[in-house]
């Protein structure tokens, strides 16, 4: 049986690794900050949970000994959308511990590393994995340091001999978003109504699980030192409103409103964030990345890792779904989803 170590376990792509393993049979060492959280989301499987923390890797390293596979999901990511300034997290969670853990599981005798890295790395005009770097990256500081870590993991690859193998997601979104992240959220606004309207933006948009499925894939399919754009379709904000209505029955927003507008309230609730000290809804960075509709293509992963995407709406409704059963939403805020069967799982 093989051993997988995952960095990352309790987050919205770890969280559906560590459960797509467990399914294909793979004995599982995961990586949390907290086991309280760990109990609470992967408390159901036969996992060994590894405390630690990135910022710290000699502590946990030797936990590593013994796995055929090292999966690193971990990223500093859902706290850069908040004011502040995030580089020297960004470097030093992003860059610098993606290159001392793919060290460490060399050295610790890891047969195979999966990367995780974003497709927001990715330049649109030409939407593949020959892609230059993405002109966001230049304002949007998360993405630039996927850029940075992708140039270090490719010199890591020519000098030492742990093969890795480099994933690209696109917007994640499905079942297991405790954080919640930015599309969780978007969801729980949507239903709860809270959202008055909708801007002209999008992105690719893929379920977690689908990109679980790859990484899995890509132990055995997955060339070393290539990447892999696992980023499902676009969609539009528009598109990602009328899939919510469709599945839950609540009345997406009609509003459009201009580019110009959205970035002035974003920049007005981050304001009000420092002043309160509470995390905002809403970041300038974010909704500049969706405003520049970022389209990629799957094809290579399609072809090489031989994986599927789910529609869009069985990623909204079983993550809806997930947030009923977690008290995050109520049965009583959704018209549709009363009636369907779904409700008698809950």
């Amino acid at each position: 049986m093989p051993t997988a170590f995952v960095t990352g376990a309790t987050g919205l792509l770890g969280s559906n690794l560590v459960r797509e393993l467990v399914q294909q049979g793979y004995q599982v060492k995961a990586l949390v900050r907290s086991l309280d959280k760990a109990q609470r989301i992967l408390g159901d499987l036969p996992v060994t949970f590894v405390q630690g923390d990135l910022g710290d890797i000699p502590a946990f390293a030797p936990a590593m000994a013994g796995c055929d596979v090292l999966f690193h999901t971990a990223a500093y990511f859902r706290e850069y959308y908040q004011p502040g300034d995030h580089w020297a997290l960004l470097q030093r969670y992003n860059i610098d511990a993606t290159l001392q853990i793919l060290e460490a599981a060399e050295a610790h005798g890891v047969k195979k590393a999966i990367y995780t890295s974003s497709s927001g790395v990715i330049d649109k005009a030409s939407g593949n994995e020959s892609s230059g770097p993405n002109p966001t990256a230049t304002h949007n500081l998360y993405f630039k340091s996927k850029v940075i870590a992708e140039e270090r993991v490719k010199a890591f690859c020519q000098s030492h001999h742990l093969p890795v193998v480099m994933i690209l997601p696109g917007w994640m979104l499905g079942p297991g978003d405790e954080a919640p992240t930015a599309s969780g959220q978007l969801i729980l606004d949507a239903v709860q109504g809270k959202l008055p309207g909708y801007f002209e933006g999008g992105t690719s948009t893929v379920d977690a699980r689908d990109v679980a499925t790859a990484m899995v894939a890509a132990v055995e399919h997955g060339q070393p030192g290539e990447r892999y754009i696992v980023a499902g379709k676009y969609v539009s904000m528009q598109d990602m409103m009328q899939a919510i209505e469709r599945v839950t029955g609540v009345k997406a927003p009609r509003r459009r409103f201009p580019k110009g507008l959205m970035l002035l309230v974003a920049a007005l609730m981050e304001n009000k964030a420092r002043l309160t000290r509470k995390p905002s809804v809403m970041s300038v960075d974010g909704v500049k990345t969706m405003m520049d509709q970022h389209q990629v293509n799957s094809e290579r992963a399609i072809r090489e890792l031989k994986i599927r995407f789910r529609p869009l709406d069985e990623s909204i409704r079983d993550e809806v779904l997930w947030f009923v059963q977690h008290q995050r939403l109520n049965l009583t805020q959704m018209p549709k989803f009363k009636t369907e069967k779904q409700a008698a799982l809950v």
